[in-house]
């Protein structure tokens, strides 16, 4: 089965290539080889290539540039996801798209289900729902799967923040106050894969919104201080730095973030038989792969 990865240079991308299972013709594309914005490009390239099944990997993820460069984040979160639909369905092709946690407004206080209000707080949330919003209205073969606070060995993201931070500083102030569940990529790429599989020895899938996120829950707060222990196990940090708890208000950011993402991600088990990754094991493998 020919399957089209887009945004294949990004966190998950990487690991979709890296990761893929036999059986698969896989053909990866980041955005400097398809720019999902450009309408005319996207339905050329699906009609050339003409995949059976497409994962969606591209996205603008700068959260706190997405406030002041709303123009292109909807360019891509949201046109871009509409493009892929019409040319996808133009050809049959079933999408499978992340999305994020950022889709809620954060003031729950048990895990999210796929079925509560959305109320992103932010244009890079907004941009990302209206992403959501567009490729149901075009496209009915298509799977969600948000997720969150994600991690991996290639590409930007808090454990190699962290990491630095910790080399060049004595101590940090890390937000205690937000919670969430960090995400290993390869985790979300394993997921992805399995969600490939099943479409491709049934012909179908439940479609719809499904949520993805690693367990257990806790604050970037909490992460850090799990960062520091492993690093410092495995001897890649020289001293380990003091880390604070602080407030979000001690960390002003120009995007509000979610004091509350914890999603419920019982119904990609339920439906799909894809449970969640501990994230502390995620991290381990990403810090093995750091260390060399």
């Amino acid at each position: 089965m020919r399957v089209l990865i887009t945004g294949a240079r990004g966190q998950v991308g990487h690991e979709l290539l890296r990761r893929a299972p036999s059986g698969f013709e896989v053909m990866g594309l980041g955005s400097s080889e398809l720019d999902i914005g450009d309408a005319g490009s996207v339905e050329s390239t699906l009609r050339q290539l003409r995949p059976r099944l497409i994962i969606n990997a591209a996205a603008y993820t700068a959260v706190d540039k997405a406030e002041s460069e709303p123009e292109q984040a909807y360019r891509v979160n949201r046109d871009g996801v509409a493009n892929l639909a019409r040319a996808a369905a133009e050809i049959g092709a079933p999408i499978l798209h992340i999305s994020t946690d950022y889709v809620f407004a954060g003031d729950a206080q048990q895990p999210y289900l796929e079925t509560d209000p959305t109320a992103p707080s932010g244009v890079y949330g907004a941009s990302k729902l209206a992403g959501e919003q567009v490729l149901a209205e075009i496209h009915p073969r298509h799977l969600v799967l948000r997720t969150s606070w994600v991690f991996g060995a290639h590409g930007n993201n808090f454990v190699k923040t962290m990491l630095r931070l910790g080399r060049e500083r004595d101590k940090l102030g890390v937000v205690a106050d937000q919670h969430g569940g960090p995400t290993p990529a390869d985790s979300i790429a394993d997921a992805l894969w399995q969600l490939a599989s099943s479409y491709r020895s049934q012909g179908n899938l439940q479609w719809g919104i499904y949520h993805f996120s690693g367990a257990p829950a806790c604050s970037w707060h909490d992460f850090a201080v799990e960062i520091f222990r492993q690093a410092g196990q495995m001897g890649l940090l020289e001293r380990l730095p003091r880390v604070d708890a602080i407030s979000t208000s001690d960390y002003p950011t120009p995007a509000r973030r979610p004091a509350w993402s914890v999603l419920s991600c019982s119904r990609l088990e339920a439906d799909h038989g894809i449970g969640q990754p501990d994230w502390r094991e995620g991290l381990r493998r990403v810090l093995e792969e750091l260390a060399g």
